[in-house]
């Protein structure tokens, strides 16, 4: 029984993955998010270094019961489904988001800001939101 749970832990622990910053804003980058809806680069590694530090593995525990997912915090009242909640699910998918495998989070963030726009994460209103975000880019060569 250890030695499958030990063999658990390392399927997780591989799944999972803290980007650097800049490694992070080539993703979004290659990913159309530079711009996406008037949305720059910066606001989007502004935004998920305050929401998740980069972490694919964040989540957050709400006071209304939701739970934030991965690195850009997708709740799983209004976005994702987490199969514990009932949810709106607008993002119609499986709040299985804590992976390294980014696709499906970008994917619901950019229907997220089509929606809502950049102001529906608190992260980039509190830490981003009329700031100069040019240091969340210094040296990445974009």
């Amino acid at each position: 029984i250890m030695r499958s749970l030990i063999f658990v832990l390392l399927v997780a622990a591989a799944s999972a993955k803290t980007f650097q910053r800049c490694e992070w804003a080539r993703t979004l980058k290659a990913s159309g998010m530079d711009g996406y809806r008037n949305v720059s680069l910066a606001d989007w590694v502004c935004l998920t270094k305050w929401e998740s530090s980069y972490n694919t593995m964040a989540k957050h525990h709400n006071n209304d019961g939701s739970t934030d997912f991965g690195i850009f915090q997708i709740n799983s009242y209004w976005w994702c489904n987490d199969q514990i909640m009932s949810s709106k699910n607008g993002c119609n998918i499986n709040c299985k988001l804590l992976s390294d495998d980014v696709t499906i989070a970008i994917k619901c963030a950019k229907r997220i800001v089509l929606e809502q726009g950049i102001r529906a994460w608190y992260g980039w209103l509190n830490h981003c939101n009329g700031r100069d975000l040019r240091p969340y880019l210094d040296g990445c060569g974009l």
